[in-house]
């Protein structure tokens, strides 16, 4: 018997593994020494007086059930770069390079490199390189045609311009829309939607203009250019909250000292129609939907009283529609929802 007999095909991967090198090499930046195809991708740092690093790693979730239900597989790599990067960013640091992990039973050559054009996609608009992976072939592991994703990514940048919370009353939050869903969520979007509502993937809804699947599979906005572009125009942020698992209520947390509550004003911005349709189709509680979703917001940008009106200038000549959403105020540490406008 050979390898091949027992499910796993080794000439099929290393096919697809030079394919994806050539589609990686477009990632690159003059940082990166070798990429994928060694045993380690390797690169190194350049323009830094006092570099300092970071890292981070997720996955997509549950998302990825809809992207099996719709055999559409080209947006969940956006996202699984969208969740690493979007994470790294809060803390100053600069996305440099990535990396994935692709685990299935079967390898199915269209199926990987739609996720692959996805992540090489994700890495370019967050100015990072995907330098390597790993894809591991696992027979009777997971079912036929499924899949899970994993993403890393390392940043960096200088001491002075770490991000280390450290929020006062009367600092203004910025919030900047999100795309939809993200990548959190879903498996109670899951149970609305297709148990209680009994919809197929391809349902059309008219309040969306498009199927729910397509609404379902909208990737993740990535904001690495909105914060560089804060940066480049000096504007360092106090804090800055990525809107995942946990919602608004428990996320912004994160950013919270003793003493100090940051209030979010909840008219001051307009979910997305998804939101407002699951909550109606679910019965979900208001407090329910804003410690599940993001409501709308896939970033909080907490900045000084003094800056916040040139930070929200510039997020808008980058094309952000961004807006005063809250401020911080005594408290105990905790997310507090006012109804009304900023």
């Amino acid at each position: 018997m050979r390898y091949k007999d027992a499910g796993v095909d080794i000439d099929k991967a290393e096919k697809l593994v030079n394919v994806i090198k050539e589609m990686a090499t477009g990632t690159f930046t003059s940082n990166i020494i070798s990429g994928i195809g060694g045993y380690a991708g390797v690169f190194q740092i350049k323009g830094y007086k006092n570099p300092v690093f970071g890292a981070t790693t997720d996955g997509v979730g549950t998302k990825l059930k809809i992207a099996f239900m719709m055999n559409k597989h080209d947006t969940v790599g956006v996202d699984l770069v969208a969740m690493s990067v979007n994470d790294l960013i809060t803390s100053g640091l600069e996305p440099l390079i990535f990396l994935d992990y692709f685990a299935c039973g079967k390898l199915e050559e269209n199926v990987y490199q739609e996720v692959m054009k996805g992540i090489v996609e994700g890495c370019k608009e967050a100015h990072c390189a995907l330098i390597g992976g790993e894809t591991a072939e696992m027979p009777d592991f997971y079912p036929p045609g499924e899949y899970d994703l994993a993403g890393f990514c390392v940043g960096v940048c200088e001491q002075e311009e770490l991000i280390i919370p450290e929020l006062d009353v009367q600092d203004i939050v910025i919030g900047i829309p999100s795309s939809g869903l993200h990548s959190n969520g879903y498996s109670l979007a899951r149970k609305v939607v297709f148990e209680k509502m009994r919809l197929k993937p391809d349902s059309h809804v008219d309040e969306l203009g498009k199927s729910i699947g397509e609404e379902l599979l909208t990737p993740t906005k990535i904001y690495v250019k909105a914060v560089k572009a804060l940066k480049k125009h000096g504007i360092k942020p106090k804090g800055i909250a990525h809107i995942t698992g946990g919602g608004l209520l428990e996320k912004p947390k994160r950013l919270l000292k003793e003493g100090v509550s940051l209030c979010l004003y909840t008219d001051s911005w307009e979910p997305q129609t998804i939101f407002k349709l699951l909550q109606k189709w679910g019965d979900i509680p208001e407090d329910e939907m804003f410690r599940t979703f993001n409501m709308g917001l896939g970033l909080l940008v907490v900045v000084d009283k003094d800056n916040a009106d040139r930070a929200l200038d510039v997020l808008r000549k980058e094309g952000e529609e961004a807006c005063f959403v809250g401020e911080i105020i005594e408290g105990k540490g905790e997310v507090v929802l006012w109804e009304g406008r900023f």
